[in-house]
């Protein structure tokens, strides 16, 4: 009986070939060669990105250290390292112009805070109709909206500076502020609608169920879930507006409306000496209230477009 156990228990631990089954443990290669060769290839990938970041942001170090330099150094001596430093072209190119330049950044914040209320309020509105009205063509007139993207600006340049001169808006901020209330920008219109679109249609269904309208649901549904969506909106338009300097350039002429873009180029004279350190200096702190916003705002750019399903 013992025998037979015996060879019960041998035949089970041997494989079918008759051959006994041998566990080996891997060798020393087999463990340490793929996580070195991951290790090696991490450390290749992340100096690439390295370099690659710092001939990226070169201009802007160049900028910066270029604003600190005397003008004569500025395009002699292209070396972002240097000791020959002073505040000298700050403290000029603040009072260089006809205006102290924290007037010109009034003027640009204004602007701005208009165009982001206007984007704010009627872009939401357009998107909340697209996505959770039903009315007739909205289908086309969505299609419609989203073809204006294509719409090269220039076209309607003409058209809405005729409009506008007969309102008598030219040179003031009314023709960069008031189109913004009537959800021109479709970019946005499109990915509130997305956004609004991915949102659960049984949040809607309690509130209809509560006996709310149209109007509840959209302030007190859509709106607060809304913010990854809305601060996408907020940052793309202070950034676009703060930088755009061909639609001031058509509509503003007085120099005590000059917004940031058109203070800059008055720094450069076509018939004389053009103080490039001055107007470098005031470049670096016209740039500062962008990355603020975006460094604040980043993480709401990446919610925005991940809930909006763009790509």
């Amino acid at each position: 009986m013992t025998t037979d156990l015996q060879t019960t228990n041998k035949s089970i631990s041997e494989p079918l070939g008759g051959t006994p089954a041998v566990s080996r443990p891997p060798g020393p290669k087999a463990v340490t060669r793929r996580p070195m060769k991951q290790r090696v290839r991490s450390v290749v990938k992340h100096v690439l990105l390295i370099a690659l970041s710092l001939i990226m942001i070169y201009p802007l170090i160049w900028l910066v250290v270029s604003s600190l330099k005397p003008n004569a150094q500025i395009f002699t001596d292209l070396s972002i390292f240097t000791t020959d430093l002073s505040l000298d072209n700050y403290v000029e190119g603040w009072d260089a112009q006809f205006l102290p330049f924290h007037i010109y950044l009034m003027n640009s914040s204004i602007l701005v805070i208009g165009a982001i209320i206007g984007n704010l309020i009627s872009c939401s509105m357009a998107a909340y109709a697209f996505a959770r009205l039903d009315f007739r063509f909205r289908n086309l007139t969505f299609a419609i909206m989203l073809g204006t993207i294509l719409l090269p600006f220039h076209v309607v340049l003409v058209p809405q500076f005729i409009l506008f001169r007969e309102l008598g808006w030219l040179d003031t901020f009314l023709p960069l502020v008031v189109p913004k209330f009537l959800a021109t920008e479709a970019f946005f219109v499109f990915l509130m609608v997305q956004f609004i679109r991915s949102l659960p249609n049984e949040l809607y269904e309690a509130a209809r169920i509560d006996g709310a309208g149209h109007i509840r649901q959209f302030v007190q549904v859509t709106l607060p879930l809304m913010v990854p969506a809305l601060a996408t909106t907020t940052i793309f338009t202070f950034i676009w507006t703060w930088a755009d300097f061909f639609g001031p350039l058509i509509y503003l002429r007085s120099p005590e409306n000059y917004v940031v873009p058109q203070a800059l180029t008055m720094f450069i004279d076509g018939q004389s000496t053009s103080n490039f350190g001055a107007m470098f200096a005031m470049s670096v702190v016209s740039l500062i209230p962008m990355f603020i916003a975006f460094l604040i705002g980043q993480k709401f750019l990446v919610k925005g477009f991940a809930k909006s399903g763009i790509k």
